[in-house]
């Protein structure tokens, strides 16, 4: 009976000592119960309360205040369960976690911890690390190599009164505007164009009970040559909501992709650029080989592609078994391929891209770019991150220490890893080799020229439709525009096989071409993928090979002109000599469909167009002409005759729309409002 009572009292001794590890921190404090106290499973989730106690001015966060409606970040509902799979082995658990509503069944998108709104959250338990960094420092690193990554904030967690320890509060990988920006789509979307987007795409296990949607083999022809298949599983749209016609056009772009790799095919026309966006695959393979994940290619490796675009690499995600630690063996070696190990080498595309000469050239410049001076992978810039990382975490790893003793050792992982990161260096930088070949690419003079990117309503019309830009060849010769696209995700244009642009020549590509033929009485060169943003949009006109050709940010704030934010103006460049990333470079304009006077000698122009009712035609002749005005059908609606040089022409009985008006052998266009 006495050794009972004292081993109820350890036990309650344990509990109190737990709770009493954390009373206050420099980081945020994230305080969960579950209803009744119940255990958090694996699956699936059981309901509870979760608290965020952050002081965003960075003073410190006191467990006291966990009753304080001022500091605290996050109050509500949650659903929770235990994620992860070999991280589930541990005693210190990741979580995956939903807000939800008072209903305890309706999502609820909040912003946590500054992260953009969303319900879809994870707990990363930095599992397998000493040095408590692993992950944050991948998905930073590709955040300052232009890529989205899931951003993250470091924590300390209580879950029903027992301090859990220090972690990382995470975005999911979700298609989302702010996260990864492709367009949403549902079984409806099967065919052509809206079946070519918008899909998050994973190579990896299937623990979490996902169906394989196909495999690809591994670089060796079979696991008896040591290549070993690959698993492909759908991620949005989800495994349960992808139709045959989606899935079968998303598997097809994979299988072109390892077409054109096997073929070593560096054409732009219908070769490696041509399927697969450049700057993204060459990025991912930087974080994947400068850490040396020994699961990248293989497991938690996700792809994306936009709507009419081009499939991406990324965003990266698991990055814990890297920088020179294998929890399960010694394949982070600072001395390998990833690719090419004879272990998780992931499928035979990765290799045959990195062996494909332009590609390899492509990747060794930019392993040159980014480890320069003051550049991301620059071993003192890592390095000192990684030291202004660990002070802000340190206090975050001695408590952890006191409840798991798993990161004992982590003022030695720190040295160890440093020491690993310039080996590394040293030997990426001796083996990736030349860029020579592709080090000095002429670009063609386009300029980004006019923006339109929030129109006014027209009518029943919303202003979405009557967007576009203008970009113009601002050099002597004609311009091949065959491959050029825009990079960035949020809007999707590629120009077509063959097209060109003639020296000093604009162009107008748009977001609706009906609606900008009948609003600005003109024919677009082309029509994008989805719509310009209403506040800012980096806009990144771009060669086959991802290439820059020219690159504007623009803002809808000062010092950019307020005028073009739904006052009815677009964003004009002042002249195409000046640099046009910057605001003072823009002015603003009304018109595109306003006539120049010097035409009026060659033939006529019309005014006001559009029009509520009545116009004037304009002509230098003063002998009279018969005018002529159709439908988009050819069909002749008016006719009459212009006596003298100006005639006023009632049109307000024909029905709004777009019109043609023909005067001798001359035809503009005239819009109906």
């Amino acid at each position: 009976m006495k050794r009972f009572f004292l081993t109820i009292l350890m036990i309650f001794m344990g509990l109190w000592l737990r709770a009493q590890i954390l009373s206050d921190s420099n980081l945020p404090i994230v305080v969960i119960e579950t209803d009744g106290g119940v255990n958090i499973p694996d699956e699936p989730k059981v309901l509870g309360t979760m608290k965020i106690i952050w002081h965003p001015d960075g003073s410190r966060n006191y467990l006291s205040d966990l009753d304080n409606p001022a500091f605290l970040d996050y109050d509500g509902r949650i659903g929770i369960e235990i994620r992860g799979s070999s991280s589930q082995m541990l005693s210190k658990k990741p979580y995956g976690l939903t807000t939800l509503q008072d209903d305890n069944v309706t999502n609820n998108n909040v912003s946590i911890l500054g992260m953009p709104r969303e319900n879809d959250w994870v707990l990363n338990s930095l599992a397998f690390d000493a040095t408590g960094m692993r992950d944050v420092l991948s998905y930073e690193l590709s955040e300052k190599l232009g890529q989205y990554a899931p951003r993250r904030v470091y924590c300390e967690v209580m879950i029903n009164g027992d301090y859990k320890g220090l972690y990382a509060f995470m975005e999911k990988i979700k298609a989302d505007e702010h996260r990864v920006n492709i367009v949403k789509m549902d079984e409806t979307c099967n065919s052509y164009p809206e079946v070519t987007g918008g899909y998050i795409t994973k190579a990896d296990k299937t623990t979490g009970n996902d169906p394989v949607a196909w495999t690809m083999q591994g670089y060796g022809g079979g696991w008896w040559w040591g290549g070993e298949s690959t698993d492909f599983i759908h991620h949005y749209p989800k495994p349960e909501n992808i139709t045959a016609a989606q899935n079968n056009y998303i598997k097809n772009v994979f299988q072109q992709l390892a077409s054109v790799s096997g073929q070593y095919n560096t054409s732009i026309v219908n070769g490696i650029p041509s399927v697969i966006d450049i700057p993204s695959f060459v990025d991912f393979y930087m974080i994947a080989e400068y850490s040396s994940n020994v699961d990248v290619y293989s497991l938690s490796t996700f792809f994306h592609k936009d709507r009419k675009g081009k499939l991406r690499a990324g965003p990266v995600w698991d990055y814990n078994l890297a920088y020179g630690h294998d929890e399960f063996g010694n394949r982070s070696r600072y001395d390998v391929w990833q690719f090419d190990n004879s272990d998780n080498n992931g499928p035979k595309f990765f290799k045959d891209l990195f062996d494909t000469d332009l590609f390899h050239c492509y990747l060794a410049r930019r392993w040159n770019e980014l480890t320069q001076r003051g550049q991301p992978l620059n071993y003192d810039v890592v390095c000192a991150r990684i030291d202004e990382i660990d002070a802000w975490i340190g206090e975050g790893i001695g408590r952890d220490n006191q409840r798991w003793h798993q990161m004992n050792n982590h003022v030695s992982e720190i040295q160890s890893m440093k020491t690993w990161l310039l080996q590394r260096t040293n030997w990426l930088t001796a083996n990736f080799g030349s860029c020579a070949a592709c080090s000095e690419v002429e670009v063609p003079p386009l300029v980004i020229s006019k923006i339109h990117y929030h129109p006014e309503d027209w009518w029943a019309v919303d202003g979405d439709h009557l967007e576009f830009i203008e970009i113009t060849n601002n050099g002597d010769e004609e311009v091949d525009l065959t491959g050029i696209y825009f990079r960035e995700l949020g809007v999707t244009y590629s120009f077509p096989v063959g097209a060109t642009l003639a020296a000093h020549e604009p162009l107008l590509i748009c977001s609706d071409s009906l609606a900008f033929m009948e609003y600005y009485q003109m024919m677009p060169f082309g029509q994008y993928t989805r719509n310009l943003s209403n506040k800012s949009e980096n806009l990144v006109l771009v060669d086959a090979w991802g290439n820059v050709i020219d690159e504007v940010c623009y803002q809808d704030a000062d010092p950019w002109p307020w005028e073009a934010d739904g006052e009815g103006a677009y964003l004009e460049l002042i002249d195409l000599d000046l640099d046009n990333s910057l605001p003072e470079s823009w002015t603003v304009g009304y018109d595109i469909t306003a006539v120049p006077e010097t035409e009026v000698s060659d033939g006529f122009r019309v005014f006001p167009n559009p029009t509520h009712g009545v116009i004037t035609i304009e002509t230098r002749h003063v002998t009279s002409l018969p005018y002529r005005i159709s439908n988009m059908l050819g069909k002749t609606l008016m006719t009459g005759m212009i006596h003298g040089e100006t005639q006023q022409v009632d049109v307000s009985g024909l029905p709004a729309g777009l019109y043609f008006i023909t005067l001798g052998e001359v035809t503009k266009k005239v819009v109906v409002r």
